[in-house]
């Protein structure tokens, strides 16, 4: 069966030194090819050699739900990309928003087998935190080491080679509904592309928007999609949160389509040119023109105050931030995470988000867009294509080889240890 497996995949990037990212949303999909050089903080330098976007099709709050219809955008976006870069593609890292993931950090303890830490002793500690992960029917997307400790003493990226008694590991899991997961995968294998890995959509954002200090001192990005919101907490270099919220710009889209009698088309359109999360002066004042379903086109429209509008956009804007506040909280990570906010994604655009934000959530907000990715075209440079990027970024940075995730799904026991077996031979 088909499904995310890192054991089976090629290495991260191809012989020629190219990537690729494949961005499967419920609004759009997006396909980037880029050429992988010496030079980042995240690895080599990635410059983008084809882009491609297509309408999303088949797509419902990140899942599939017309494997036909996601084939079709997938393809459509793919084959925009390999005609710009002049090159075809075998295999690409797709992200994963949907199937409810779960985050979770283990931290364990085993004994250095010598007076130095060796490989032995890394897979040791691994499998240990891998069998205390509550991983059972549910898709393996990451397993990240955040870091060791040697002997009490914290904070340690690599532990081979230093002398102490025991050595421990904090390991950072993220799984999902394998279900969900194996349906994408399955889409784009009909694509004839193989799937390199999954990458959280999250994680990918903050990827490409963080500076080296946010991703230490905390921040949390928040990738606001079409269907889905997805959260990342960032400290001490890694993410320690993954979690979503099942609401999105779609969602502003569906309430401006009932509250004001249009079409889903007309709406869409009224939230990218007028809409608004915040009131102004003179919205009151301020006609916009709504077509009514099944009314025949007339001069002037249906004329609407502005502030109707703006009414109708706030709230649901207002729900979803309170939404991830209560996030946030419930797990625990809202003190590490700082007072820093990243806002990713195509709804992060509509005006007076930000504002939203910064008094639902109480902390300071920025604008996230790609960092650390030459070439991407003015209209590609945004939020809506950070995750993306991102992708990109996890790929030449060779962050896809030192993730323990990827391994497809797991059982308690025997089959976990036979999976992070198969990864520790391929990779240490």
């Amino acid at each position: 069966m088909l499904m995310f497996t890192r054991a089976q995949r090629p290495r991260s990037t191809a012989p020629n030194g190219t990537v690729a990212a494949l961005d499967v949303g419920t609004t759009k999909v997006c396909c980037l090819i880029a050429k992988v050089g010496p030079g980042t903080s995240l690895g080599g330098s990635v410059k983008v050699s084809g882009i491609g976007h297509h309408l999303s099709r088949g797509i419902k709050a990140g899942a599939v739900v017309d494997m036909d219809a996601t084939e079709d955008s997938i393809r459509a976006a793919v084959h925009a990309a390999e005609k710009m870069a002049g090159d075809s593609l075998v295999s690409a890292f797709v992200n994963l928003s949907a199937g409810h993931q779960h985050s979770q950090t283990i931290g364990v303890e085993v004994a250095v087998t010598g007076t130095k830490v060796t490989d032995a002793d890394v897979h040791r500690a691994i499998e240990q935190a891998m069998i205390r992960a509550d991983v059972a029917g549910r898709e393996v997307i990451h397993a990240i080491p955040l870091q060791y400790s040697i002997d009490g003493a914290t904070g340690i990226r690599e532990p081979r080679g230093m002398f102490g008694a025991r050595l421990g590991v904090h390991l950072h899991v993220v799984t999902a509904d394998a279900s969900q997961a194996r349906n994408l995968a399955i889409c784009v294998g009909r694509g004839h592309l193989e799937v390199q890995g999954p990458v959280s959509s999250a994680y990918a954002a903050g990827l490409s928007t963080l500076v080296d200090d946010e991703r230490d001192l905390g921040a949390t990005v928040i990738d606001m999609g079409g269907g889905l919101t997805t959260i990342a907490v960032f400290s001490e270099g890694g993410p320690v949160l993954i979690d979503s919220v099942g609401l999105g710009g779609q969602h502003v889209t569906n309430d401006i389509a009932r509250g004001l009698g249009t079409s889903m088309q007309h709406a869409e359109r009224l939230k990218t040119l007028y809409g608004s999360a915040v009131e102004n002066p003179g919205d009151e004042r301020e006609l916009i023109d709504v077509p009514l379903i099944g009314e025949a086109p007339r001069l002037g429209g249906n004329p609407v105050p502005r502030t109707e509008l703006v009414r109708i956009v706030r709230p649901r804007i207002e729900e979803l931030f309170e939404h991830v506040r209560e996030r946030l909280s419930a797990s625990g990570c809202d003190e590490v995470a700082g007072r820093r906010v990243v806002l990713t994604g195509g709804a992060s655009q509509l005006d007076g988000v930000a504002e939203v934000a910064a008094r639902i959530l109480d902390k300071q907000i920025r604008p996230g867009r790609p960092l650390g990715v030459e070439g991407l075209a003015e209209s590609t440079a945004g939020p809506a294509f950070a995750t993306a990027a991102g992708m990109l970024l996890y790929a030449a940075g060779g962050l896809a080889d030192s993730d323990v995730g990827s391994l497809g799904p797991a059982e308690k026991g025997g089959s976990a240890l036979a999976l992070v077996g198969r990864w520790l031979r391929s990779n240490l």
